[in-house]
């Protein structure tokens, strides 16, 4: 039976195993070749002393080239100096499908390659253990989440990525053709996680995809990205601002337990964040911006001059930016009662890396409308919507949080193109 490299333990010592994978590494030492055989758990030393293998097999192992596919079964050894402490002596080498040379990419990352060449090659680029480890973390993440929020009482459920309107009214949007109608690729499921409130779900979250037609070229976004989002009914927005930051130490504490060894081949040391978060209002984060020469409007966005102060003032721990003004965030964000130009909203923040956003919502018909025309949208293009705010909408709090965004943050990813396996950017439509 097939084994994975990381199976391979002293049960096995004297007995024959099968294995299959890429040929990582070839010595050729004239009567003894050593191949590295590498699968997406690990490597395995190959050993072939001319006088103690089949002939044949040591021909095959002689001309074997680099990230050729092989099946190999011999017996397992104990060697202490070869990977994992064992190597086998092949009985068998069988190329399933040999590799051409030259390689486009070095999978033994011996030679560095700029990230673009490894994103035009990302088949080539996935097959190293560093750049698979960010996956297999990535997998465990979106298990951790979903584990925490049905255990919260949270329903997953899926909204549709095709609308005819925009989620928050705004031009960021790509149209696509919809037989004789305008249609676009969502930005966000907002809407339809605020109206399944009004159906009675309580609580539900999403994990896909949502789409950006935003001209950037920066490190942290991309057009087309992966987002958590959850929504809430009977709370405010503190209650969900606590589901947050239990979610990502929950996270934290299921990868640091689950992912030693994809940590380790990241060379990555986690450290699981403390409960509770800092919170920081705005005009805090103004203020501790401003003092450092970086100026910002109120009622503007913080720059990201801004927010590299305010981390280095804060550091690069997770917390909340809260109470946000109002006018710049979405219609839907509910004013306090005693000061309309605050809303009940929060950022939470990683250093200088936003990785979620959210709000509690306006739940009431007619302020959600003057709302919408405060923001200059037309309630007529969300009818849809607003029906569901007419007939008993509860309370009710959400957010998003990039997941991309909080996989580049946990693992000191460069660039958020890495957290993704086909990045989708202003300029990259393939592979």
């Amino acid at each position: 039976m097939r084994k994975w490299t990381s199976e391979i333990g002293d049960e096995d010592v004297g007995r024959d195993v099968t294995v299959y994978g890429w040929i990582h590494e070839v010595r050729d030492l004239g009567g003894l070749i050593f191949l590295i055989l590498r699968d997406r758990e690990g490597f395995i030393q190959v050993t072939l002393p001319r006088k103690k293998v089949p002939p044949d097999t040591f021909d095959v192992a002689k001309k074997v080239k680099r990230e050729s596919v092989v099946k190999v079964v011999g017996i397992v050894k104990r060697e202490p100096k070869a990977p994992q402490g064992y190597e086998i002596t092949p009985r068998v080498i069988e190329v399933l499908n040999e590799s051409v040379v030259p390689l486009p990419l070095e999978v033994t990352e011996k030679v560095p390659a700029e990230l673009d060449t490894r994103l035009d090659h990302r088949f080539m680029d996935l097959r190293k253990p560093r750049i698979q480890a960010i996956f297999r973390i990535r997998h465990n993440i979106l298990q951790s989440v979903r584990n925490f929020l049905s255990e919260h009482g949270f329903i997953e459920v899926n909204t549709p990525k095709i609308v005819s309107t925009a989620t928050e009214g705004g031009t960021e949007l790509f149209p696509i053709s919809y037989f004789e109608k305008e249609a676009f690729l969502n930005q966000s499921p907002q809407l339809y996680k605020q109206i399944l409130m009004a159906s009675g779900f309580d609580r539900v979250f999403e994990i896909a995809p949502i789409f950006r037609a935003e001209e950037h070229n920066t490190t942290r976004h991309l057009n087309e990205a992966i987002s958590i989002d959850i929504e809430m009914s009977f709370t405010d927005h503190h209650g969900v601002m606590k589901i947050l930051e239990g979610l990502i130490v929950r996270v934290y504490e299921d990868v640091f337990e689950r992912c030693e060894k994809f940590l380790k081949w990241m060379d990555v040391e986690l450290e699981i964040p403390s409960l509770p978060f800092e919170r920081i209002r705005y005009d805090e984060a103004v203020e501790i911006a401003e003092k450092r020469g970086e100026e910002v409007p109120w009622g503007e966005d913080l720059t990201t001059p801004a927010l590299k102060v305010l981390a280095e003032e804060i550091g690069d721990i997770h917390y909340f930016i809260v109470d946000w003004p109002t006018e710049c965030k979405p219609f839907y964000a509910m004013p306090y009662k005693e000061n309309p130009k605050v809303c009940r909203s929060f950022d939470l923040m990683k250093g200088a890396l936003e990785l979620a956003s959210g709000t509690q919502r306006i739940h009431r018909y007619n302020e959600l409308v003057e709302s919408m025309r405060a923001k200059g949208l037309n309630p007529d293009g969300f009818e849809f919507y607003l029906e569901a705010f007419r007939y008993g909408m509860p309370p009710h709090s959400g957010w998003g949080l990039g997941l991309e965004r909080l996989l580049m943050s946990m693992l000191n990813l460069k660039n958020i193109r890495e957290a993704t396996l086909f990045p989708r950017d202003r300029h990259r439509l393939t592979p």
